[in-house]
């Protein structure tokens, strides 16, 4: 799941860097506003890669999809990517998590085969 939620963080980094390039053009947002909120966002996605499995971590990566999506009500762009960036991050929990799983069942498939192959050599 890791690696699946860390891509999608990775990608919304860079999402959210060019919403603030487009919200910089904006005449009622002052810069420093936009980049403090951009910066914000893009400081919480790349913490967010290395939150991910720690207890928490999914519920935030879920408040900042919230949060991007949110975000279209100042660039409008930002409801479609905001929507798009929500499903993958669905589904990286979601199948991220059966992959998980599944690398843990053949983990211990190997294991039984180990031991039982190294039983029967000494036997």
């Amino acid at each position: 799941m890791r690696t699946l939620c860390a891509s999608t963080l990775l990608g919304e980094f860079f999402v959210i860097g060019f919403a603030g390039l487009v919200a910089m053009k904006l005449d009622d947002l002052s810069m420093a506003t936009v980049w403090t909120v951009c910066g914000v966002g893009m400081a919480l996605s790349l913490l967010l890669c290395g939150m991910i499995t720690r207890p928490g971590g999914i519920q935030l990566g879920w408040a900042l999809q919230v949060a991007l999506v949110l975000s279209g009500f100042v660039v409008p762009t930002m409801f479609i990517l905001g929507l798009v960036f929500g499903g993958l991050w669905w589904a990286s929990v979601h199948y991220g998590g059966k992959i998980d799983e599944a690398k843990a069942r053949w983990a211990e498939q190997q294991e039984q085969q180990a031991r039982q192959e190294t039983g029967e050599a000494t036997a």
